[in-house]
């Protein structure tokens, strides 16, 4: 690749590894969060589940912002709101606050990630150069989880304040490089084209009301939880009512025909839910029960960051020889038995009867999610370069969707099954919400095992997809 190519690479792998070490840091600083600012259980997993609903609830209008407004543009002006939200979040005093502020940076990474995305494929040709290049950004991104756990545990061991301060430094070079190092495209033509707000309104409400549901349901009477469930149902309606009707749709419906692209959504749903709330209960249960540091913690964890490497290295060839079906099956019965594993998790455990639970997991993530990308690239083949930053938002805002549900049910059943603070009610508490990814992976193992049989199209079959993504 030229330098210039480098330049554009080094600029979008930078913003890509600042979204996964955010994440990842604060996933550990959760505990030391809780005890600062006084919050309960259920606003703990907001903090989390916040920045997940807006990055998953607008992803899809991000990406079409890009295809209208300009990439570069839309990338740089979010990764500055990224910037401001997220130092705002550092200076927190209350927990609603601090919910607020992860809320608005979710936002910004919806509308900065598809862009940043965008910008590559459409930078790079199409061929082994883009998948070369996508392949190194996907990597970054996952490397950045992997060591967000170790550098949020020694930012969090100094004051948990730092988990926000630091990508407020990292996003200030990012933005500088992309100012510098991605040339400026000719101006994006939109006649006759515009954004469907009413669509990203309505499917951004049915997902918070569907998430707040499952999280009120053990705080609030049945009444106000089936409430909040039929209005979550209402958005929903409208929304595709709306796709429907509306002359550029953010999500083109026919899409939906398609078995592939339903199955890789349903299991990117149950899938990233289930990763999200074993790692949130494991988290707890380390710090809070057994007393273990931000940095014990950190270090514990990051042994599920060897899908870092397994993804570019082990994946690939195992697509090619058995396919993407095969292999997401695979994962998914390894997630399961992960789970399983962790299930009669003691007071006492030492870290070595944990660990195998640890190492297919990370095994599971790295045979999952890259396979379920090319199954939806593939079956929605043919995108116009016009709509390229639209083009993978789905299942992306599948897996957020996933992540936030996952959080809200591990917590719900956690609190509805945790009679005190003693360490053996805590204990039962974990056991029961335990439960919650177990049968998570189940499910989609089961969906994923209708994927099996020959597919019309060998292209998805034998993994001959133009992107293979990790993260």
């Amino acid at each position: 690749m030229r330098a210039r190519d480098w330049g554009v690479l080094f600029a979008m792998c930078g913003a890509i590894f600042l979204e996964g070490i955010d994440v990842a840091m604060l996933n550990v600083a959760l505990p030391a969060i809780r005890a600062e600012l006084g919050m309960s259980t259920g606003e703990l997993q907001w903090v989390m589940s916040a920045y997940v609903l807006g990055y998953g609830g607008f992803m899809l209008v991000g990406g079409r912002a890009a295809d209208l407004f300009g990439r570069r543009r839309m990338f740089v002006c979010w990764l500055a709101v990224f910037l401001l939200f997220s130092g705002l979040g550092g200076l927190a005093s209350e927990g609603w606050m601090l919910i607020v502020a992860r809320f608005v940076t979710g936002v910004a990474a919806a509308f900065m990630t598809p862009a940043g995305l965008s910008i590559i494929t459409t930078s790079f040709e199409e061929g082994p150069q883009r998948n070369k290049a996508l392949l190194i950004y996907s990597g970054t991104a996952a490397g950045g989880f992997s060591i967000g756990l170790v550098v949020g545990g020694l930012l969090t061991s100094i004051h948990w304040r730092w988990v926000f301060f630091a990508p407020v430094a990292m996003s200030l070079l990012i933005l500088v490089a992309a100012l510098a190092l991605v040339p400026k495209p000719p101006r994006p033509e939109r006649t006759g084209q515009r954004i469907d707000l009413a669509g990203g309104i309505t499917i951004t409400a049915a997902i918070v009301l569907l998430v707040l549901g499952v999280e009120r349901a053990t705080h609030t009477g049945i009444g106000w939880t089936l409430g909040t469930f039929a209005a979550g149902l209402a958005f929903l309606a409208a929304f595709i009512a709306i796709e429907r009707r509306a002359a550029a749709p953010l999500v083109r419906l026919g899409i939906f025909r398609s078995g592939a692209v339903v199955r890789a959504n349903a299991i990117g749903v149950l899938f990233v839910g289930a990763f999200f709330g074993f790692q949130f209960l494991v988290v707890l249960y380390l710090q809070e029960l057994r007393g273990w540091s931000t940095l014990q913690t950190s270090f514990a964890m990051i042994v599920i960051g060897l899908d870092a490497v397994l993804s570019p290295t082990l994946t690939p060839k195992l697509v090619n020889r058995f396919g993407n079906a095969r292999v997401i099956f695979g994962g998914l019965l390894l997630a399961a038995l992960a789970y399983a594993l962790f299930l009669p998790v003691g007071a006492d455990w030492a870290y070595l009867m944990m660990l195998p639970s640890l190492i297919l997991l990370s095994l599971a993530f790295s045979l999952v999610y890259g396979p379920l990308t090319i199954v939806t690239i593939v079956a929605t083949d043919g995108i116009d370069e016009a709509d390229q930053g639209l083009a993978g938002g789905l299942l992306y805002t599948s897996f957020q969707f996933g992540a936030a549900l996952g959080l809200s049910t591990v917590t719900a059943v956690n609190i509805a099954a945790t009679a005190s603070e003693t360490p053996a009610a805590m204990l039962d508490g974990y056991h029961a919400a335990l439960v919650v990814p177990l049968a998570a992976a189940l499910i989609a193992g089961l969906i994923s095992a209708f994927g099996l049989r020959p597919r019309k199209s060998p292209a998805i079959e034998r993994g001959d997809a133009k992107i293979l993504t990790t993260h």
